[in-house]
């Protein structure tokens, strides 16, 4: 059953060529769900990006697809602008997915790499937190959200734990979530709920980044309770959930979707 099928309800996924972004698509297009992708890629990465995106129209939904920067103010008008144009006065977005991942893994102090300076911080807060904000307010003023969409984003534990050179990230997810909470708050009476997800530790591009990311794996395997990693298609499992009607009530919350990670 496709649940979100004949509904005219669009998810735009912000970072959906891969990771996180790329699961959810694929599992919102399973159910239904047209989608719009905003993702950045060089010509290099193109040909297989394209061939993910295939496998999302063989779900028979609609898909539309920008390689473009989702940071720059001049590219999101650009893309409400051409959403506003292309959208049937009936089509409306269900479900925003905030999933990019940009910004600075840096030490604080190092006596042989780049340290972290203010510009880093602001580069990534701004990327991988306010931008959540921007997209939100750009979509609301052009009337392109349903009158019950869901606004979901992507947290990590380090929001809360201090990882080696992951201090200008962790402050990122603080504020992607302190704007989440906000956004749940003053947007209610529009019909928007907003949710973060937090998940566990997933093997992927991101995670690669981070310095020291083998032990972080082998570690996780040890204090998860299911003694595995969460996947992607763990996370798009979730969006899932919370984009259906029976989660209307569900907004202003992080919620672990890590097999138990966080328990100990």
């Amino acid at each position: 059953m496709k649940v979100f099928q004949n509904k005219n309800y669009w998810a735009l996924i912000l970072g959906g060529s891969s990771g996180l972004g790329l699961a959810t698509a694929k599992k919102l297009a399973m159910h239904g769900m047209n989608i719009c992708i905003v993702y950045r890629s060089s010509k290099a990465q193109e040909d297989t990006i394209q061939k993910e995106f295939e496998t999302i129209k063989q779900e028979g939904v609609k898909l539309k697809t920008f390689n473009s920067d989702a940071f720059k103010s001049e590219k999101r008008t650009e893309i409400v602008e051409a959403l506003t144009t292309e959208f049937s006065t009936s089509e409306k977005i269900r479900t925003l997915v905030h999933s990019v991942a940009k910004g600075n893994l840096k030490p604080m102090v190092s006596d042989d790499k780049s340290t972290l300076k203010h510009d880093d911080f602001a580069l990534t807060i701004n990327a991988m937190g306010i931008s959540l904000y921007d997209w939100t307010k750009a979509l609301f003023e052009a009337k392109l959200f349903t009158s019950d969409a869901r606004i979901l984003s992507f947290t990590s534990e380090g929001n809360s734990k201090a990882w080696q050179s992951y201090a200008a990230v962790s402050a990122a997810k603080v504020t992607l979530e302190a704007i989440t909470r906000s956004i749940a708050l003053e947007f209610a009476s529009y019909g928007i709920k907003a949710n973060c997800i937090q998940a566990g530790v997933t093997d992927t591009s991101s995670l690669r980044m981070i310095p020291g990311s083998e032990k972080i794996i082998k570690h996780t395997l040890k204090r998860n309770p299911n003694k595995r990693l969460t996947l992607p298609e763990d996370v798009a499992n979730a969006v899932y959930l919370l984009s259906k009607d029976e989660a209307a009530w569900i907004t202003g919350t992080i919620i672990p979707v890590d097999g138990g990670e966080h328990l100990s």
